[in-house]
């Protein structure tokens, strides 16, 4: 008997986190490997990212947001714990709030040096830490349909967690400068709405026809579809400033997927309006303004996540995550997004520093 919407099972979901390798001053270090490599065991899997200055962990397939808070727990404490037996931190920020003295080093793989030298600057200068949440779906076909579906949400996720406000020592005035950082690369930013899992397809193998991408792993989509595991990515969000923050993020995607997962055709929304869109949510974050996806209207983003808490409520209800949604909503209300603590932080004396010192993963 095909399920109903009401009676469907629960998706399960995983995270994964990017984090900066820092010294003690906060400047980007080369020792990410390093670091990686002495981490003692640990929940998930710990990867070396596209430099030598980031770390990646990414949690086991989860089925209940208590699973996935402790792995993410023990996954930023172990790094956090053999980072400072090097004398370096790990900073859940999503751009470098102190600037490097030089540029950071690509991890030397024969995939990243590759992708150091086909992109050039692109890859040398992107210095960006971004959350990716996994969703489980049925098949391809089904995931297209819903990345239909959740294209006109993205702008309200990117605010959940942005945190990219200091950049290089400067106020950038967004709340996510890693959104636009990050566009710079050929194949990111917002996907279209495919008419089907063909078009999708179609157009990543025009993008490795040309080269602008390597391989299927550089479909750089704000939503995709991933190519290791039957899921839909979100890779919109900045990386969160607290495992809290993040658990928050991934319980919204997975409410949102499980609601309009099995829907048919999807909303019409022109990606131009979608990028004017992204771009308005990147400037101000949770504490801002953001469009309303029924009518495009600028409304405050609390607002938006209110209504999409109520859009995905029977499926936030079944898998037990209503209050948690609603506890964690308050707290961005009362204390602010990533960005908005950045901003406070670096207020008082203008240093970059002080940010970092209030962001590190403690050990």
């Amino acid at each position: 008997m095909t399920k109903t919407p009401e009676t469907r099972e629960t998706p399960t979901f995983g995270i994964e986190e990017e984090f900066l390798v820092v010294d003690e001053r906060g400047r980007p270090s080369h020792a990410a490997g390093a670091v990686l490599d002495s981490v003692d065991d640990t929940d998930g899997d710990l990867q070396h990212e596209l430099t030598r200055a980031q770390a990646e962990s990414a949690t086991e397939v989860c089925r209940t947001r208590a699973e996935a808070v402790e792995q993410l727990d023990s996954m930023r404490t172990a790094l956090a714990r053999a980072a400072a037996r090097r004398g370096l931190r790990i900073l859940p920020c999503a751009t470098p709030p102190v600037a490097a003295e030089e540029l950071p080093s690509i991890t030397p793989t024969p995939r990243y040096r590759r992708m150091a030298e086909h992109f050039g600057a692109t890859a040398r200068t992107t210095l960006t830490c971004g959350c990716h949440v996994h969703v489980g779906v049925p098949d391809p076909e089904a995931g297209t349909r819903v990345i239909g579906h959740v294209r006109p949400w993205l702008p309200a996720l990117l605010t959940v967690t942005a945190n990219s406000a200091i950049a290089d020592g400067l106020d950038t005035g967004y709340c996510s400068w890693r959104h636009r950082q990050w566009s710079q690369w050929p194949s990111a930013g917002p996907p279209p709405r495919f008419a089907s899992h063909a078009e999708y397809e179609g157009i990543v193998e025009a993008w490795l026809r040309t080269g602008a991408i390597l391989d299927r792993g550089m479909v750089y989509w704000d939503v995709r579809l991933s190519e290791n595991q039957p899921t839909v990515e979100f890779r919109v969000a900045d990386v969160a400033a607290t495992t809290g923050e993040a658990a928050l993020l991934a319980v919204l995607c997975r409410g949102l997927v499980a609601t309009v997962l099995g829907r048919g055709e999807p909303p019409h929304l022109s990606n131009e309006v979608l990028r004017g869109q992204l771009w308005r949510a990147a400037r101000e974050g949770v504490t801002g303004c953001c469009p309303d996806p029924a009518t495009g209207e600028v409304r405050p983003a609390l607002e938006v996540l209110t209504r999409l808490t109520e859009f995905c409520a029977p499926a936030l209800e079944a898998a037990g995550d209503t209050a948690f949604v609603r506890e964690g909503l308050a707290r961005l209300a009362r204390d602010g997004g990533g960005a908005d603590r950045q901003r406070r932080r670096f207020a008082a004396r203008a240093d970059a520093a002080d940010v970092v010192g209030e962001f590190a993963v403690r050990g």
